[in-house]
């Protein structure tokens, strides 16, 4: 029984890991660093960048004021 719960727990930590694998870092031009979860969306006719923080809370900031994007592996 007790292998059989590390099991479980060790595939459910896996597959936490793994879901955690598609976060952002976002770098703005005045410095700032934004870790978002998942990826963000572009709106190429507003030229808005929507994402969620790390509280889960979707926010907007303006294309040119990001400097660059990164995935978190």
């Amino acid at each position: 029984m007790k292998k059989t719960l590390f099991l479980v727990g060790t595939f459910s930590l896996g597959l936490l890991l793994a879901g955690c694998a598609s976060d952002h870092v976002l770098h703005t031009t005045d410095g700032q660093t934004i870790v978002v979860q998942g990826k963000p969306k572009v709106d190429d006719d507003t030229g808005m960048i929507t994402y969620k923080d790390i509280d889960g809370k979707e926010q907007q900031i303006n294309r040119n004021q990001i400097k660059d994007m990164n995935s978190i592996n």
